[in-house]
């Protein structure tokens, strides 16, 4: 059973490197290119949202005993 499934394999391995490739829409460096090209994009948007948080300053959170889901790292200093 294994020795013929391996016969199997052997044989559709070796009938399969005749196939014609699929055309593609551009070089492969073009194609590389301009994936690097909108990652670059996506780095340059990402590197100007990096000081948001610096515009203000930050605001201390009171504790609110009517909220549902109440901040329990406040260490008792809320009550």
């Amino acid at each position: 059973m294994l020795a013929q499934l391996a016969t199997t394999v052997i044989n559709a391995s070796a009938e399969g490197g005749h196939e014609e490739l699929a055309p593609l829409i551009a070089p492969p460096f073009v194609i590389g290119g301009v994936m690097l090209g909108f990652l670059i994009v996506l780095l340059l948007v990402t590197l100007s949202f990096l000081n948001l948080g610096n515009r203000h300053e930050a605001v201390e959170e009171h504790a609110d005993p009517h909220r549902q889901h109440t901040n329990k790292h406040d260490h008792g200093q809320g009550h």
